[in-house]
């Protein structure tokens, strides 16, 4: 069995990790020219990589998003596989929550107080007023809901197709969009990339929210339309934002986002991928398939139709 390993950042420590997993394989980084492989584990490979391994049977991707992938022309026969959390889904709650609770609190306001050395009081806010709706009931989406309605805000969860879960207010599809959108006072992304959700966090659909509507994307920059945030945060329609995914990272040195007092800005922090883990959930779905499970049963295992 040969692997090929197609990472920008630290492919090294990959490809050691996998062969301390699988021994008896062949796993080299790629380089233009490499020999056929049976497997490929990547990150943003190019399509001059896919080009040179037709023959592959399954892609790992490093991450949760295939966006970037799905973006190649990737042979019918070749499976794209996606990590389905290996760490992630505890990491994105706690981010997540972090950012509700600092808005909810008010802890920004006790912030700016304190560097003025003012002992301010805020009158506490209702739980029941602050619905949080999240975008995507994926692994991820499910583990975040589940992490928010701890705190016993109310959690609202919209995606694709219909989905039942325990304490959760579930809508589905275009159809249940708007009635979503309009029971929620905070939204959390966390959909997938595709064509039908690229720029879904834009004018039309924020000012659907509750008044003092407050934005968290954890997903993708592109599901945002930039320019359309800022006017809605000066004309006082939503009251925040925090943002941890651009439409270009790193976010440039004069974006407007940096400077505007309404936003918080992180560099794609929310969830990082864990090697380890990640290693050891790709060698299993490698090891099963090798054994002769049947590809698409897999976990994580991607719908190019679907786009994740």
């Amino acid at each position: 069995m040969r692997i090929t390993v197609s990472i920008p950042e630290r492919p090294d420590a990959w490809i050691a990790g996998l062969r301390r997993e699988l021994p008896q394989a062949d796993i080299e980084a790629w380089q233009p020219g490499a020999a056929p492989a049976d497997h490929a584990v990547v990150w943003a490979p190019s399509q001059q990589f896919i080009d040179e391994q037709p023959a592959l049977r399954g892609i790992f991707n490093i991450g949760a998003g295939v966006d970037a992938l799905l973006k190649l022309r990737v042979p019918a026969s070749t499976r794209i596989v996606r990590l389905d959390d290996a760490g992630m889904s505890v990491q994105m709650a706690e981010y997540v929550c972090h950012a509700l609770i600092r808005h909810f609190r008010e802890l920004d306001g006790y912030q700016a107080d304190a560097g003025e050395g003012r002992w301010s009081f805020r009158k506490p806010r209702l739980r029941r007023d602050f619905p949080v709706g999240i975008m995507g009931l994926g692994v991820l989406g499910q583990r975040v809901a589940k992490a928010v309605a701890q705190f016993e805000f109310p959690v609202n969860g919209w995606s694709r197709s219909p989905k039942q879960i325990e304490g959760i207010r579930c809508f589905a599809g275009e159809a249940g969009l708007d009635e979503f959108l309009a029971a929620s006072r905070v939204l959390v992304c966390l959909l997938p990339l595709t064509p039908d959700t690229r720029h879904i966090l834009r004018r039309e659909t924020l000012s659907k929210l509750l008044p003092g509507g407050y934005v968290i994307n954890v997903a993708r920059g592109g599901h945002l339309a930039e320019d359309e945030l800022i006017p809605l945060l000066d004309e006082g329609r939503l009251a925040g934002a925090t943002l941890d995914v651009f439409e270009v990272e790193p976010l440039p040195p004069e974006h407007p986002f940096w400077r505007h007092p309404k936003i918080t800005v992180t560099p794609h922090a929310s969830a990082r991928t864990l090697r380890d883990e990640s290693i050891a959930q790709i060698v299993a779905k490698i090891r099963a398939v090798e054994a002769g499970a049947d590809f698409d049963a897999l976990p994580g295992v991607v719908d190019a139709n679907r786009g994740y």
